[in-house]
């Protein structure tokens, strides 16, 4: 797989691209574009239990005929409304059950604002699952620096990722959580990269993207992927074709340096 693998702070390996089943695909049967990506070559995926769509990540194993342990697995848990009245491990459990599988390779709060209790005593629950074996790493979502301060004080087990909206419109907004996930060897995985494109078009990021990508004889959504896993982050993506999705794998063999200018002064990305 061209994007390769990013060694996790306990030593495990993430694959450094996941097709994620949220975006368009949340409350909808995600089996085919599931199945479609494993077809492509991804070999991570990322659900949650919000996404109410877990069964998808089975179904599509089982039309592909590939083994569950070929498949990096992530999900979420969430406490709001309808979700998360069985408490964090009653409701792992009950993913586990729709995912037809013994555990996962990565279990993350899915945002501190979807929590019941402290994030702190929410942590200890998710150390206790691993201790368990039910999720083999453990990590957060959507955590701020604060966030990230308050579970560190605490915390037995440092969070191998967290999984943040990010790509060069978030940069600056983030680049406090980059520092402190660098420094304390937290994995960034970065969903909405290619928001410039697909929601924001027109942008500061457009032209000189555009100038990038002429120069490596590659396409604007491959320079954009680049640039985030130039940052180290691991990308959670999604499209429903078969060719943006050769598209998106393809980036991984871009190995040059391009300049990007991200509404600033000129930033050199060396794409390892």
């Amino acid at each position: 797989m061209p994007f390769g693998t990013v060694t996790l702070n306990d030593g495990r390996k993430i694959p450094g691209i996941a097709f994620g089943t949220g975006s368009v695909w949340k409350r909808q049967d995600a089996t085919p574009y599931v199945a479609q990506a494993l077809e492509a070559g991804f070999i991570h995926v990322d659900t949650a239990q919000a996404y109410q769509n877990e069964e998808s990540v089975p179904a599509a194993l089982k039309e592909t005929g590939t083994p569950r342990d070929k498949l990096w697995i992530t999900t979420k848990y969430w406490r709001s409304g309808t979700f998360g009245g069985l408490g964090i491990r009653g409701e792992l459990l009950k993913s586990l059950e729709r995912l037809q599988t013994s555990y996962v390779d990565l279990y993350l709060i899915h945002s501190p604002r979807g929590l019941e209790d402290t994030i702190s005593k929410s942590w200890r629950q998710f150390e206790a699952l691993a201790e368990e074996g039910l999720a083999k790493s453990i990590g957060v979502s959507n955590f701020t620096k604060p966030d990230l301060e308050e579970l560190m004080r605490d915390k037995k087990v440092t969070p191998v990722v967290n999984q943040i909206q990010f790509n060069p419109y978030t940069l600056a907004q983030q680049q406090p959580v980059l520092d402190y996930c660098k420094k304390h060897g937290i994995v960034v995985e970065a969903y909405s990269p290619l928001a410039p494109i697909t929601r924001y078009p027109g942008g500061p990021v457009d032209k000189p993207v555009r100038k990038a990508a002429e120069r490596l004889k590659a396409t604007s959504v491959q320079v954009l992927l680049a640039w985030v896993r130039s940052k180290g982050a691991v990308v959670v993506t999604t499209s429903s074709k078969a060719d943006r999705l050769q598209e998106y794998l393809a980036a991984g063999d871009l190995r040059k340096s391009t300049m990007i200018r991200l509404c600033g002064p000129m930033i050199e990305v060396s794409i390892p």
